[in-house]
């Protein structure tokens, strides 16, 4: 092979971004190695399901540990949500002292490979600021992490919403937002009330307690689900069934356009992002062959729109007890996910040009070069022009710097190296797309920070970037035949 030239490399937003729930009330987290390995792909962010009740009788315990023996008819009967619990906080395990305290170690694993961190964070109204400001420090190593506050904030069956009053509820959003900002400017953080028209009225649901909310939130949200058995685990959904339901996909889409709209009313027209944190079609409710549709469905429409309003997505979620996953937990194992018909159409989506991050091409590079992990929607890698005789039979990279962690694509299929590899093989992205010829490839690499979280030590701006220094490029072993060619026995 010639010699290599690389080039600077920009990756910006999606048009649409897409997100992906990991863990919750109703699976276990699954490490993005594997996720990384089935879908082909990281995603823009990965959504992590944690509550903070450090004031009740029974914490830190998750609620379904420490309520176990309770009757419960109902997900959310237990006294605090049974989300995973936030270990930290204010009274919780120091992260020097407790290094796999949750949600750090899932979101170092988020990190690391070259994806942000959503937190779903469900929070008792009644916590002092010292919480607030405590968890306000722990996240500022995690770089630009978007923070969901007490979502589904005017619904009825979370533990914050069974305490305390609507404009309670949303002013203790004001009152989180300002003050984790204040130790963490970095973090965005997200409202999540959007819905349809209520009571015959043009608004939403409790929009005008939560206007001031909608004003200071940076991310405007809406969870919605073209099908839902919420009554799982405790109804089994059949026919006649009331605790289940249906919709059009063009009315659940028309009516997260609606929550848009009433958003910009409330913030004098001003846009602010927009994105569903929660969406699926419930298995349970359409089986799987129209669960796997009615996905399709939904992201076509978000393509075909010219109003661009959505800037990005959340699946909910990877693996699941139900049939709300990509995968459903093996009931034997719950280490192994039994793929399900919407993981492939999930895949197929987003790997549609429409939902991946654009990337930039800028002069060639010498090295050393820094490389600049802001994350995924606004780094600075490197691009290796590579050129093909043919498919090959061998491509494997090499890398002489082991210490280097990095994620990087080569014909669409993205792979992942920690500290430690020095050679990854990346046949897997020609198995489904071989090569019909001779071709030219762009070898894409970023290098996120190894530990997950950015260093203080790396100047003014070490919240929202972290560097890299690169001494050497790659090597590639691409070879477009075996070995040995076989013997072969004439027919």
């Amino acid at each position: 092979m010639s010699e290599l030239k690389a080039f600077k490399l920009h990756m910006g937003p999606a048009a649409c971004a897409v997100d992906l729930g990991d863990g919750s009330e109703r699976g276990e987290y699954v490490n993005q190695d594997y996720i990384l390995h089935k879908l082909g792909r990281p995603h823009r962010s990965i959504n992590l399901m944690f509550c903070y009740y450090p004031l009740d009788k029974g914490w830190p315990a998750r609620a379904s540990k420490a309520f176990e023996n309770a009757t419960n008819a109902f997900a959310w009967d237990y006294p605090y949500d049974d989300y995973f619990p936030y270990e930290c906080g204010l009274n919780g395990a120091k992260k020097s002292t407790a290094p796999d305290a949750e949600p750090f170690r899932s979101m170092r694993d988020v990190r690391s490979h070259g994806q942000d961190v959503t937190l779903t964070l469900t929070m008792d109204c009644a916590i002092s600021d010292d919480h607030l400001r405590a968890i306000g420090r722990e996240l500022k190593p995690f770089g630009r992490l978007l923070l969901r506050i007490n979502h589904e904030a005017t619904g009825d069956w979370f533990a914050f919403n069974k305490r305390y009053s609507y404009q309670q509820v949303a002013d203790f959003f004001v009152r989180a937002h300002k003050i984790i900002k204040e130790e963490a400017p970095q973090i965005r953080t997200i409202l999540c009330i959007g819905g349809g028209p209520v009571n015959g009225t043009r608004k939403m649901a409790y929009e005008d307690e939560f206007n001031e909310a909608i004003r200071v939130c940076d991310i405007w949200s809406g969870d919605n689900y073209l099908a839902l058995n919420w009554g799982w685990p405790y109804t089994v959904a059949e026919p006649g069934g009331n605790t289940h339901k249906r919709a059009l996909v063009e009315d659940i889409y028309d009516e997260n356009h609606f929550a848009y709209e009433r958003f910009l009313a409330n913030n004098e027209g001003i846009k602010k992002p927009m994105v569903l944190s929660e969406l699926n079609a419930d298995g349970d409710v359409t089986g799987p062959y129209d669960q796997a549709q009615m996905i399709k469905d939904f992201y076509e429409l978000i393509k075909n729109d010219d109003r661009r309003w959505l800037s990005g997505i959340t699946f909910y979620q990877f693996r699941d007890r139900g049939r709300l996953g990509l995968e459903i937990e093996d009931p034997n194992n719950p280490d192994n996910g039994i793929e399900q018909p919407v993981l492939e159409a999930y895949r197929e989506i987003i790997h549609d040009p429409y939902f991946l991050p654009v990337f930039s091409q800028g002069e060639e590079i010498s090295l050393p070069v820094t490389l600049r992990w802001g994350g995924t929607e606004d780094s600075d890698g490197l691009a290796i022009p590579l050129v093909f005789e043919k498919n090959p039979v061998f491509c494997e990279v090499l890398f002489d710097e082991p210490e280097l962690n990095a994620v990087f694509e080569i014909n669409g299929h993205w792979f992942y190296k920690k500290p430690g590899v020095t050679t990854v093989d990346v046949m897997p992205a020609f198995f489904k797309k071989p090569l019909k010829g001779a071709a030219t490839l762009t070898f894409k690499l970023f290098a996120p920070p190894a530990s997950g979280e950015n260093d203080p030590s790396q100047g003014e701006d070490w919240a929202i970037n972290y560097y890299t220094t690169l001494k050497t490029l790659p090597r590639f072993r691409i070879r477009y035949a075996p070995t040995e060619a076989g013997p072969y026995r004439p027919s």
